[in-house]
């Protein structure tokens, strides 16, 4: 009963999901032909209302519900975020439907979206079991990458940062 409150976060995500259109698979398809301005439109407010947060969480130094600070840490882009942006994109282009969304399509009834839910988890463990031996070559920079970050505060991190760069 305590994590009741996520519960009925993701219930009212859910509403909100299926009230705008965002589970349709008409609606995704109808983006990816740019027949429709709609997704992009909900897509880019998110990413707005995204950055706001970012930048307030960053000037309060907001704290999460433990009390730690919240931080960001800077990430190598890498060969392997273009790959799996591609097969991302791939995924979303022939099912009609990204992860968040997935388990909205479900709970409206949708069961052949079970087949596409439990193929994603089977993706991300696969990616997890064979991370190790993919490669992780930097884009930008030199030197070899592996996947370090750096959230620029901490000067033992910086340096190993620099070293792996």
């Amino acid at each position: 009963m305590k994590n009741i409150k996520y519960l009925i976060i993701g219930a009212v995500f859910g509403i909100i999901l299926t009230k705008g259109e965002v589970i349709s698979w008409f609606r995704i398809q109808e983006m990816f032909r740019f027949q429709s301005f709609h997704m992009y439109g909900i897509i880019g407010s998110a990413v707005v209302i995204g950055f706001i947060s970012v930048q307030i969480i960053k000037r309060k130094k907001a704290r999460a519900a433990n009390g730690e600070l919240i931080t960001f840490k800077d990430k190598d882009l890498h060969t392997g975020v273009i790959i799996g942006g591609t097969l991302f994109g791939f995924g979303w282009a022939l099912t009609g439907a990204c992860p968040g969304p997935l388990y909205t399509m479900v709970g409206n009834g949708y069961s052949t979206f079970i087949i596409t839910l439990l193929s994603a988890v089977l993706g991300t463990f696969a990616y997890g079991a064979l991370r190790p031996h993919l490669p992780h070559k930097k884009l930008f920079g030199t030197g070899k990458s592996n996947l370090s970050v750096s959230s620029g505060n901490n000067p033992k991190q910086k340096d190993e940062f620099r070293k792996a760069s």
